[in-house]
C-alpha cells in the first residue's frame, strides 16, 4: 500500500519556540477510498530538530503493517538523514559524526530506526517558503493537526 505522511514540526507557531509538531497520513485502500489520519503533539518546548524527527517518527510508527511511504517535509535535517546515508552510516556504525562533532538526539533516532524498518522510505524534501505545492500542502495539512490538538 502507498502511504503519503505530510510532516510539519513546528507546526504550531509560538513566540517561546518551537510549538511540536503535525502529522498527517494519507491513503487510498483496496476499494478506492481515501482515508487521511492527523497525528500532532500540542506545544513543547524544546528544539525545532526534535521536532521534525517526532513529525516523522509518528508517521511511521502509525503504520501497522509495511507500505510503500512517500514522505514529505521542509527539514533539510531530516532530509539529509534519510537522502546523505546518515541512517546506513553513522547512525548504524556507532554514532560517529567526526573528531568533534557530538551526535544529538540519538534516542529519536533509535526510535525512527526502529519505526522506518519495516517500511519502504521514499523522502521529499519541500523546501519550504516559496510556493512550492507538497510543502503548502504540509503546511495547510500539519499545522491544522497542531492546532486541532490544541483545541485552537
Amino acid at each position: 500500500m502507498q502511504v503519503s505522511i505530510y510532516t510539519d514540526g513546528a507546526a504550531r507557531g509560538n513566540p517561546d519556540g518551537p510549538g511540536g509538531y503535525g502529522t498527517v497520513l494519507e491513503y487510498v485502500d483496496s476499494k478506492g477510498k481515501l482515508h487521511v489520519k492527523e497525528l500532532s503533539q500540542g506545544y513543547k518546548k524544546t528544539t525545532n530538530n526534535r521536532m521534525e524527527l517526532m513529525a516523522v517518527i509518528a508517521g511511521l510508527e502509525a503504520l501497522n503493517r509495511p507500505c510503500d511511504v512517500m514522505l514529505y517535509s521542509d527539514s533539510k535535517y531530516v532530509v539529509d538523514a534519510f537522502n546523505q546515508n546518515w541512517i546506513g552510516g553513522w547512525i548504524k556504525k556507532g554514532w560517529k559524526r567526526g573528531k568533534n562533532e557530538p551526535v544529538k538526539n540519538i534516542d529519536l533516532w533509535e526510535r525512527l530506526l526502529k519505526a522506518k524498518e519495516p517500511h519502504n522510505v521514499t523522502f521529499n524534501w519541500v523546501k519550504g517558503h516559496n510556493g512550492h505545492p507538497q510543502n503548502e500542502r504540509c503546511d495547510e495539512l500539519a499545522t491544522s493537526a497542531a492546532d486541532s490538538q490544541l483545541g485552537t
